[in-house]
């Protein structure tokens, strides 16, 4: 080995021991290997910074926000709430939630959409009796399985089209990945509705915060043109249902009625009294088309070019609200803000929300505009709780939303236009659309990821030209000398597979792609099949919570141990390699 091997495989080992430890956050990890390869001399310091403009970067950067896009216009609750039911047997509901996860995350980044559909599927077990880790698993399972379908569906499938480009001068389009990725998603679907989630141990402990059941008493008003007018209270108690929210009682012209309500006709201006969490109180508010009780300030609010936002604050003692209601301090026209629900425990709330008094200790929910939702925290002198990313649904946008990214999609697919230009049209489209502010772009992109792609980038680039992939593709032809060229791609699906499980699977493409392409080299083969069997392998993390986020972000909520995952993660990666490989040499012939 040279020198500069030497240099480049010590980083890489590095990274890779740092990354399994978990102390430092892994950003920071393969920042630094960049760095150090910089000094060293082993990355050109003119190409240190390449890979934060690569088009792999930018795509991820970009599926995430316009994931958000989709899930702001309310796209997705359209989907959830029509074919989510809580009486379904599990293997069916499992069946159909992972079902719809797959989709999703074939068009969406995976990790936004298992943590769009998490909240339903822990609801539905709520309603259902049952523990929700007996389908958090099979459904982060299925999200993860849908990625594999599409180019945008996750990041390794991105990066894996990029490699392509660089080595036979085109990547792979937006469906390439569709027949293998497509027979896994089928065939993993199948296998984890019908037998996976019964290896799943049965144990019924979760750890949910007080923040994620936070319930509050809310008030929406009907539209004067609403579908609602002239049905009766009771009608709406299915939809209700659906979105996890309790129908309390009616006001009208100022009155509250509670024993009455039930049968009464609905007016245009009547609001109805709900009780619910934020996400549940949105969904209901977007699935039925209402509005929030001051809609005229409401109305002021959305035209600001910052948007809103949603936050929770809980009220001390001190604060100016203590004793008085939200219209006696002038709230909406002092602040801008409207105040959308209180939360008090174990006390029923009489009066109007707005005209309530707010004792110590109430829980409020705020729609406040977002450049100055500080500035109302402190003059009302409150404490705000920890964000958890309230969203206001963006409900009259739907279509629009679904019909913009749905045009970039089959323009990229065609190859009309390169899909990082058809993306950043999207997010451009959402922005001047308002589906999202100018300023929430930014808060949607996960930084840390974009920091560890673009700094591997330039890595795995300095080990492929230094010979270093030529090394390790050598080695593994060499164990498989003789043998047919598809022994050699299970045991590269067996191997990136292997270290996906314990690594993350963006750096785990990285370094596999490459591998995979001098091995087709070495056996004068298409390099397709290969770079396909790395796109699977990486994407199949199954064993353990850290090859994946799907597989972190159940881990506390479904009560799971570290040891519970491989139970139904080791048979589906034996499952994905028996399937996979047959469908590469169909699909993708060497």
């Amino acid at each position: 080995m040279t020198q500069d091997q030497i240099i480049l495989f010590s980083l890489f080992g590095l990274v890779f021991a740092l990354l399994l430890w978990g102390r430092f956050r892994y950003d920071l990890v393969a920042f630094t290997a960049l760095l150090l390869g910089v000094v060293l001399g082993v990355v050109p310091s003119e190409d240190a910074f390449a890979g934060f403009g690569h088009p792999a970067t930018l795509v991820v950067a970009l599926v995430l926000i316009v994931s958000a896009g989709l899930v702001r216009s309310g796209a997705v609750y359209l989907i959830t709430r029509t074919l989510v039911d809580s009486s379904r047997k599990l293997g069916a509901h499992i069946a159909i939630m992972g079902g719809i996860g797959a989709v999703l995350s074939a068009f969406m980044n995976n990790v936004a959409a298992l943590a769009l559909l998490m909240p339903v599927d822990m609801q539905t077990a709520k309603k259902a009796g049952r523990a929700p880790g007996l389908s958090l698993m099979p459904l982060s399972f299925a999200t993860i399985l849908g990625g594999m379908a599409t180019l945008i569906g996750t990041p390794p499938n991105i990066i894996i089209a990029s490699f392509r480009e660089q080595a036979l001068g085109e990547p792979f389009r937006m469906f390439d990945f569709a027949p293998v990725g497509g027979t896994a998603l089928i065939v993993g679907l199948i296998f984890v509705a019908l037998i996976g989630w019964r290896l799943i141990p049965a144990r019924t402990e979760t750890r949910v915060s007080a923040a994620e059941v936070q319930e509050y008493i809310a008030e929406l008003t009907v539209p004067e043109e609403s579908d609602l007018i002239g049905q009766r209270v009771r009608d709406l108690q299915e939809a209700a249902e659906k979105s996890d929210v309790a129908l309390i009682g009616l006001i009208r012209n100022g009155k509250r009625r509670y024993g009455t309500a039930w049968n009464t006709r609905i007016e245009g201006q009547d609001a109805l009294v709900l009780d619910g969490a934020p996400d549940a109180l949105d969904e209901f508010r977007s699935a039925l088309k209402l509005d929030f009780a001051e809609t005229p300030r409401e109305e002021l609010l959305r035209a600001d070019n910052e948007g809103v936002a949603l936050i929770e604050v809980v009220v001390p003692e001190q604060s100016r609200l203590v004793g008085r209601s939200a219209n006696a301090i002038g709230l909406a026209w002092r602040q801008g803000t409207i105040l959308l629900g209180i939360s008090r425990q174990g006390k029923k709330i009489h009066d109007h929300i707005r005209g309530t008094r707010i004792r110590p200790g109430d829980i409020l929910l705020l729609l406040t505009p977002k450049e100055t939702s500080g500035e109302v925290i402190d003059w009302l002198g409150v404490l705000p709780l920890a964000d958890r990313g309230l969203t206001v649904t963006q409900n009259s946008k739907t279509w629009l939303a679904i019909g913009i990214f749905g045009a970039a999609v089959a323009a990229s697919s065609v190859g009309l236009i390169y899909l990082p230009i058809a993306l950043g049209l999207v997010v451009t489209a959402y922005v001047l659309a308002r589906i999202l502010s100018i300023n929430e772009i930014y808060d949607h992109v996960e930084w840390p990821v974009v920091v560890l792609l673009g700094s591997m980038i330039p890595l795995g680039g300095a080990l492929e030209s230094s010979g270093g992939t030529d090394l390790i593709a050598s080695a593994l032809t060499s164990l498989t000398y003789g043998m047919p060229a598809w022994v050699a791609l299970t045991l590269l699906i067996v191997v990136t597979m292997t270290l996906s499980d314990v690594l993350n699977n963006t750096a785990t493409t990285i370094v596999a792609a490459p591998v995979g392409i001098q091995m087709a080299h070495t056996l004068n083969v298409s390099p397709d099949p290969f770079l396909m069997a790395v796109a699977v392998a990486a994407s199949a993390a199954f064993l353990t919570p850290i090859g994946h986020k799907n597989n972190t972000l159940i881990l506390g909520p479904g009560g799971y141990r570290f040891g519970d995952y491989w139970r139904m993660g080791l048979p589906l990666e034996i499952l994905i390699v028996a399937v996979s490989v047959p469908a590469i040499l169909v699909f993708w012939p060497l």
